[in-house]
C-alpha cells in the first residue's frame, strides 16, 4: 500500500506505548527519559472491519483477508527542534516521510512521569508541535525563494509563477498558520506545496488524547483538545494508551470483560486505525466466495479498471466490467447468489467510481 501515519508527540506522552499497543509488539522501547525512541519503527496493522467478518460468514469463506496501514513510531519532538534542539532535524525528516500525522497529546496527571514542557497542558503541546513544523517549512521556502528569485527578475515567466506561489504560502507560515489549516487554497497551490515542496505543514493530522483510566469518560483536558481539534474540523480519538497495552495478549473473554469494567465496546486502538486509515482518504472494498473474502485498499475516487488492478494487473488491462453491490444491499439478503436473484447486482463500467463497502467481481478478458 505504501500510505503510512506518522505518530508524533512531545517526550513522555505515550507515543511508544501506544505503538507497542497498536502492532502487538515490543519493537518500541517504553521509558520515561526523553528520546527513548531515536531511529523511527515501523508497523503495519490490521484494519479492524466487521464487515469483513461478516462477508466470509455468510459465503462460509475458508481465508479471510484483511486490509492493512502502516504506523510509524517517530521520536518525541521538543521547543526548537527546528533549530536542531534534542535529535531535531533527524525527526523532522521522518515526519517528512509519512503521509498523514497522529498527533499523541498528554491528557493525564502523573508526577511520577516528567513532562518535558515541566506542566500538562495538551494545546500548548499541540502548538509546539505545529510551530517547529511551520518553522522547517519556512526554512524549505526560503531556499527556494533564493533559487527562484534571480530568474523571476530576469523575467523567466516560469520563475515568476513559482514565487508567487513561494510567496502566498509564506505568508501563511509566517501568521503561524499550518497549510492544511487552508483547505480554501487553490489547487494547484495545494498541489505545489504537497507534491513539490513536501512542506511538512500540509499533511493531515489526527488528535490522540491519551488519558488515564479515569479519563476514558472525559477530563478538563480531553475537553481543551476536543475543542481546539473542532476549529480545524480534524477527528480526535480518545484512548488510554496504557489501557491498550494491557489487553495486548489477553484471551479474548479477559479482554472483553477489562472493556466493560471500563464501560468500552471495543479498544480504543481499533478507532485510531480507522480514522487513520479514513485520514488517509482510503476506503475498502471486497471480492467474495468459499475460497476466500478479502479486503482491498484504494483511494476514495478510483475507478473500477484501477480497482481490479490492485488485484491482478490483468483485470485492469482486460476490463470489461465490475459486478457491483453495496454492503448494505448485501447483508439484507445474505448472499451473493440470492442478491443476484433479485437482481440487486449492478453492471458497471470502466468510469465507476468504487464506493467505501462495495462488492465487487471483475468481469476481464487478456
Amino acid at each position: 500500500m505504501g500510505l503510512s501515519v506518522g505518530i508524533v508527540g512531545l517526550p513522555n506522552v505515550g507515543k511508544s506505548t501506544l505503538f507497542n499497543a497498536i502492532t502487538q509488539s515490543a519493537k518500541a522501547q517504553a521509558a520515561n527519559y526523553p528520546f527513548c525512541t531515536i531511529e523511527p519503527n515501523v508497523g503495519v496493522v490490521e484494519v479492524p472491519d466487521e464487515r469483513l467478518y461478516q462477508i466470509a460468514k455468510m459465503e462460509r469463506s475458508k481465508k479471510m483477508t484483511p486490509t492493512f496501514i502502516e504506523f510509524v513510531d517517530i521520536a518525541g519532538l521538543v521547543r526548537n527542534a527546528s533549530k536542531g534542539e534534542g535529535l531535531g532535524n533527524q525527526f523532522l525528516a521522518h515526519i517528512r516521510e509519512v503521509d498523514a500525522i497522529a498527533m499523541v497529546l498528554r491528557c493525564f496527571e502523573n508526577p511520577d512521569i516528567v513532562h518535558v514542557e515541566g506542566s500538562v497542558d495538551p494545546v500548548r503541546d499541540a502548538q509546539i508541535i505545529d510551530l517547529e513544523l511551520i518553522a522547517k517549512d519556512l526554512e524549505t521556502i526560503s531556499k527556494r525563494i533564493e533559487k527562484v528569485e534571480k530568474p523571476a527578475k530576469l523575467g523567466d515567466k516560469k520563475a515568476k509563477e513559482e514565487l508567487e506561489k513561494l510567496s502566498q504560502l509564506k505568508e501563511i507560515l509566517e501568521s503561524m498558520e499550518p497549510i492544511r489549516k487552508h483547505p480554501d487554497l487553490p489547487e494547484d497551490l495545494l498541489e505545489y506545496a504537497k507534491k513539490t515542496l513536501f512542506l511538512l505543514t500540509t499533511k493531515p493530522v489526527l488528535y490522540v488524547a491519551n488519558v488515564d483510566q479515569e479519563g476514558l469518560k472525559g477530563n478538563i483536558y480531553v475537553k481543551q483538545v476536543l475543542d481546539y481539534a473542532q476549529k480545524e474540523k480534524a477527528p480526535t480519538v480518545v484512548v488510554c494508551a496504557k489501557l491498550e497495552a494491557e489487553l495486548v495478549g489477553l484471551p479474548l473473554e479477559e479482554k472483553q470483560e477489562l472493556l466493560t469494567a471500563y464501560g468500552l465496546d471495543e479498544p480504543g486502538l481499533n478507532k485510531l486505525v480507522r480514522e487513520g486509515y479514513a485520514l488517509l482518504d482510503l476506503i475498502t472494498f471486497f471480492t467474495a466466495g468459499e475460497k476466500e473474502t478479502r479486503a482491498w485498499t484504494v483511494k476514495k475516487g478510483t475507478k473500477a479498471p484501477q480497482a481490479g488492478g490492485k488485484i491482478h494487473s490483468d483485470f485492469e488491462r482486460g476490463f470489461i466490467a465490475a459486478e457491483v453491490i453495496s454492503y448494505e444491499e448485501y447483508i439484507k439478503v445474505g448472499s451473493i447468489s440470492k442478491a443476484k436473484e433479485l437482481g440487486l447486482v449492478r453492471l458497471e463500467g470502466k468510469d465507476y467510481q468504487v464506493k467505501d463497502g462495495d462488492i465487487i467481481y471483475f468481469r476481464f478478458n487478456v
